[in-house]
């Protein structure tokens, strides 16, 4: 479950990412882009805080 919600992340911070790019080279427009950006930060904040948790190690501070 762990690495299905990374791989889920990961996915939300390259949609955050290419679309940038791709509007910086004129290959998406504004609206797109948008749509994007917003679609890949949902992706990374409603899944990254479940796999990033501490396991509550030996490491762990009182």
């Amino acid at each position: 479950m762990r690495r299905l919600l990374q791989l889920i992340s990961g996915l939300g911070l390259v949609l955050t990412v290419v679309p940038s790019v791709l509007v910086a080279t004129g290959g998406i427009g504004w609206a797109r882009h948008a749509d994007a950006m917003l679609a890949g930060a949902l992706l990374w904040f409603l899944t990254a805080p479940f796999w990033m948790r501490e396991q509550g190690g030996s490491d762990a501070e009182p």
